[in-house]
């Protein structure tokens, strides 16, 4: 069976785009900080008819991502779709930002999308066959004075995948951003089981056809 490794499962986009692959038939490994939010997660899509598994993981710390993606490869076998999903805030203007501070956000802002791109893209490569999707921000495109760390980390992230998509194109794997422009919101034009689905029209896409990034405004 196929499988979706989710890093940065939240109760929003996070528990939707599980959700949304999971109905696909995708076996979902979940992977988060807090052990005991991820058991009520994987436990709650077990009893929805879902295969869901927890690996407990901070992004911003490489040898535990690193373990828990080994972990969820042996449990679970080969990935096919990784979504990295995990975002870092530090609120204040860029003319007081500490150099300190900066790098705890982009470790998980591009750090950890960039340690769990490499621990899938080997078997990606093998079979010739992934994607890897990533949540992008607007910030990206409009950096706003008061959020410049984390419009800093997603230009950062924005780079990283236009990257890693020209580098693994033609070895059909595809690789995509999400960039949403605007506050996920349940029951509104941002509503998290909306944007899932740009998630899933990415993956879907056939080759030749693969964009590298959907701007969603809802």
């Amino acid at each position: 069976m196929r499988v979706c490794l989710l890093v940065g499962m939240g109760r929003g986009l996070g528990l939707s785009l599980a959700q949304r692959f999971g109905r696909e038939g995708f076996r979902l490994a979940l992977l988060a900080r807090s052990q005991a939010q991820l058991q009520n997660y994987s436990g709650a899509l077990e009893l929805d008819g879902y295969t869901a598994r927890a690996f407990c993981a901070d992004a911003a710390h490489p040898t535990q991502l690193i373990s828990a993606i080994r972990e969820a490869f042996r449990q679970l076998g080969p990935i096919e779709v990784l979504i990295y999903n995990a975002y870092s805030g530090q609120d204040g203007p860029a003319s007081t930002l500490s150099p300190e501070a900066l790098e705890a956000t982009l470790r998980v802002n591009l750090y950890g999308a960039l340690v769990a791109a490499q621990q899938v893209i080997p078997s990606m490569r093998a079979r010739r066959k992934g994607t890897l999707l990533f949540t992008g921000d607007g910030l990206a495109l409009n950096p706003q004075p008061h959020q410049a760390a984390l419009s800093i980390g997603k230009a950062s992230l924005r780079a990283l995948v236009g990257s890693l998509s020209k580098e693994l194109y033609h070895e059909d794997i595809h690789v995509a951003t999400v960039t949403i422009a605007g506050q996920v919101k349940r029951h509104t034009p941002f509503d998290p089981d909306l944007i899932a689905e740009k998630f899933w029209e990415l993956h879907t896409q056939p080759p030749g056809h693969w964009k590298t990034e959907v701007v969603y405004q809802g």
